[in-house]
């Protein structure tokens, strides 16, 4: 053990108030932040919640903001901080209701992910197999290096500072669309319902997102703005409607939005128009 210590202000409260409560942990090589909260919770303050599971930086439970940056706290280490005079500040998520001290009501994020069109593969070929191209999953591969860590919808703006929970998914559920949307077997056109039920536009590209994701996807670039310049395209390029409506159908069938039932037990998907689309029959 190290005869080196270091000074932690965490957050101790939940959504209605709190305080900052100041801990010092001694230090030894490798020692992680999480670790600091581990020792604290075992040696001084028995009661300080926090959310972990692997401690490996596999399943992202353990998101927080340290020093004011959302970061999970088993990857960070307490010697990048060592140069640094003032305490480690610990606080959780502030895009998302607390619960009780560092960890955050995220169960919002999980109704946003049931609303997302399922991946809807086209028939096999003849020989009972899909073929598909390498270059074709290259591209979305990434994507799927996603932990739901949900660091991304803490530091995105719209819903951190403008409470746009309901109207805009983030950029964890963008990047999920365009997984589905770019891959060579998906048969659902999803830019409907990406233009308004899930607030795409909301989204002006700043970058946060891809800065804070501890799996290095490139949100922003690879996901977010080529989905975007998609719904400009069929929905601002009068040309391009023009093209539509003179082709004739879309090559892709229409999504439409799946709803939850029957909450008490087991999930019941079921599919529901959009609200333009109810507004068009009537």
């Amino acid at each position: 053990m190290s005869d080196k210590k270091a000074t932690l202000k965490i957050y101790r409260g939940d959504n209605d108030g709190g305080e900052f409560k100041t801990y010092e942990v001694e230090t030894y090589p490798g020692m992680v932040v999480l670790d600091a909260i581990h020792d604290i919770q075992a040696k001084q303050e028995p009661g300080l919640a926090v959310r972990w599971n692997c401690k490996a930086g596999r399943c992202g439970s353990c998101g927080a903001e340290v020093n004011g940056k959302p970061k999970l706290m088993c990857m960070t280490r307490m010697s990048a901080y060592d140069d640094d005079p003032e305490p480690i500040m610990v606080t959780p998520m502030k895009a998302f209701p607390i619960l009780k001290d560092l960890v955050t009501d995220v169960s919002q994020n999980f109704r946003m992910a049931q609303k997302i069109p399922a991946f809807a593969p086209r028939p096999r070929e003849a020989d009972g197999t899909h073929r598909m191209q390498q270059d074709d999953i290259e591209r979305i591969q990434e994507f799927r290096k996603c932990i739901e860590c949900f660091l991304c919808q803490n530091t995105c703006h719209v819903i951190r500072d403008h409470g746009k929970k309901e109207d805009f998914a983030g950029p964890r559920f963008l990047i999920a669309m365009a997984g589905l949307d770019m891959h060579p077997l998906d048969t659902l056109d999803r830019r409907e319902l990406l233009k308004d039920e899930f607030g795409i536009g909301y989204c002006n590209i700043t970058r946060c997102c891809t800065e804070v994701c501890p799996e290095h996807i490139n949100i922003t670039d690879n996901g977010i703005i080529p989905m975007k310049e998609r719904v400009a395209d069929d929905y601002f390029d009068p040309v391009r409607w023009l093209i539509r409506k003179v082709g004739g159908e879309e090559k892709k069938k229409k999504a439409s939005l799946p709803v939850i039932q029957n909450e008490t037990s087991t999930p019941v998907v079921k599919k529901k128009k959009t609200e333009k689309a109810a507004k068009a029959d009537e």
